[in-house]
């Protein structure tokens, strides 16, 4: 009789010995449960690209198309902040200031132009506890002016860029989430509209702006149809038209429905808001409140010629940067980005190195931010970022350069602001209704992205037996089967599974 070798025998008792039931199966490793979570016939033809590591030991606890490129929607404004803190820190503050171009007279008159700056403050207006425009108003008022006999210019040429960064959507330009970034912005640069029914069938239905100078024309072909009927109310502004088209039946009973727009010239509701405070203070004003954007330069070479009347400043940098991350505000994004560019081309000018090819406040940040993430070993082809929002369809990440800006974020005592900026899952920001009612609540802070058919979470995670982590999920080209029941579940709910898998180890 032939003798089985002893390793053969001891690997035929293993496998037996696995296969009896009354032992105990041996659960499932972690990489396992998210392998059948990802592999899901529903997500058949969806991306799926992930990357955990620990902080605590430096490994990777799970990969999948950890270094294929994927778009991250806004966990790109981890870049973003990341950068901004980096370049200005967190104590940084932003003016926005007044100036004279002309002396005043004896008699209290003031004959040239006023001049209202921005130097890229997105929080102007936000805290409405203070009317940052009275306070330039009494300052002016302080100063003996009672009259002036110029224009109020709003001056935003410190941007050298577009309105709109590279890569936005059209379509996005005239929402509430594509508002402009502008050096003058007020008021997140938003207008409110809105829309009620006629008192009778058939009238044209009642628009009404919040702040009408801030707003764009209106044509208003909304009609009012009888109670219970559908209320569809369509609104377009085409790319850079001044005209708001409004369509579609109101229902009688629809009561007033409030939407949110994108200003179409900030830096001039700015100017009117100014003018306004001054006719408080009894400043008289006869000239008229016009907006400056680059490519104008009428103004900006001046600033050191006039007399300074006053500044309001922002709040630190760390706080644009954490109301940027916590509810994902694109303009304070897009913002803290023009900053680093408008700043990198003023230190030339003032260095006296200034190169007489132009680059745009955009460009010129990109490439600051480029060089920024190589220093800390993110390579260029790992992050292609064209936007400080993330509402660029240009962007492209990889899963493992998110989790090296958070490992290099994750540590270090100066970047508490980066980590407090996050939003708590189940407590507040964009995760405030997100794992409430799981093991994740007060264990994951993390920066949340969509898009169309475009999903993505990272952050920090602390597992149950205290281990931190750094992860990036990301979900591209994935639209959720309809008409399959149970239906699935939402697409950030498939990610928020994951993430509290990590948490339970």
């Amino acid at each position: 009789m032939h003798r089985l070798p002893v390793v053969i025998l001891c690997l035929l008792a293993g496998t037996q010995a696995s296969a009896d039931p009354a032992l105990p199966a041996a659960a499932p490793s972690l990489a396992e449960r998210i392998e059948a979570h990802v592999t899901q016939p529903r997500f058949a033809a969806a991306s799926w690209g992930i990357h955990v590591v620990s902080l605590d030991s430096g490994k990777t606890l799970y990969a999948r198309d950890a270094d294929k490129l994927f778009t991250p929607a806004s966990t790109a404004k981890l870049f973003t902040a990341s950068l901004a803190l980096a370049r200005f820190g967190a104590a940084h503050r932003v003016p926005t200031s007044l100036f004279a171009t002309a002396p005043t007279r004896r008699d209290g008159s003031m004959p040239g132009d006023l001049v209202l700056v921005g130097y890229g403050d997105p929080t102007l207006g936000f805290d409405k506890r203070v009317s940052w425009a009275d306070s330039l108003a009494i300052e002016l008022r302080k100063g003996g002016v009672r009259e002036v006999g110029g224009d109020l210019v709003a001056d935003a040429t410190w941007f050298s860029a577009p309105l709109y960064g590279r890569g936005w959507e059209a379509a996005d330009l005239t929402t509430w989430f594509g508002a402009p970034a502008s050096a003058l912005s007020v008021d997140d640069n938003l207008v409110r509209l809105e829309i009620s029914p006629a008192a009778k069938v058939g009238g044209r239905a009642r628009v009404r702006y919040d702040a009408p100078f801030a707003a764009p024309d209106l044509d208003n072909q909304l009609h009012t149809v009888a109670a219970g009927e559908v209320t569809d109310i369509s609104l377009f502004r085409a790319p850079g038209d001044v005209v708001l088209r409004a369509f579609g039946p109101v229902a009688r009973d629809s009561g007033t429905q409030t939407f949110r727009l994108a200003m179409p010239d900030p830096a001039l509701a700015a100017g009117e808001q100014l003018r306004a405070a001054l006719l408080r203070q009894d400043v008289r004003f006869h000239g008229r409140v016009r907006s400056v954007y680059w490519p104008q330069r009428d103004n900006v070479a001046d600033t050191t010629k006039w007399h300074r009347v006053a500044d309001v400043w922002s709040p630190p940098v760390s706080a644009i940067v954490e109301r940027g991350l916590k509810v994902s505000q694109n303009l304070y994004m897009q913002n803290l980005l023009l900053l680093v560019g408008a700043q990198d081309a003023a230190d030339e000018r003032a260095a006296g190195t200034a190169s007489t090819r132009f680059r745009s406040s955009e460009v010129r940040a990109l490439h600051t931010m480029r060089n920024w993430l190589a220093s800390i070993g993110i390579p260029r082809e790992s992050a292609r970022i064209e936007d400080g929002a993330g509402l660029s369809r240009r962007n492209l990440v990889t899963p493992r350069a998110l989790t090296t800006l958070l490992v290099h974020e994750g540590t270090a005592p100066e970047s508490q602001a980066f980590r407090v900026a996050l939003p708590e899952a189940g407590v507040d920001g964009s995760l405030i209704g997100r794992m409430r009612n799981t093991e994740a609540k007060g264990r994951v802070y993390a920066k949340t992205g969509s898009m169309a058919y475009t999903w993505s979470l990272a952050g920090y995670a602390m597992s149950k037996a205290g281990e931190r982590l750094a992860f990036a999920i990301v979900l591209n080209n994935y639209e959720p089967p309809v008409g399959v029941r149970p239906a699935p579940p939402r697409p950030s709910a498939e990610i928020d599974a994951i993430v509290v898998m990590l948490v339970g180890g």
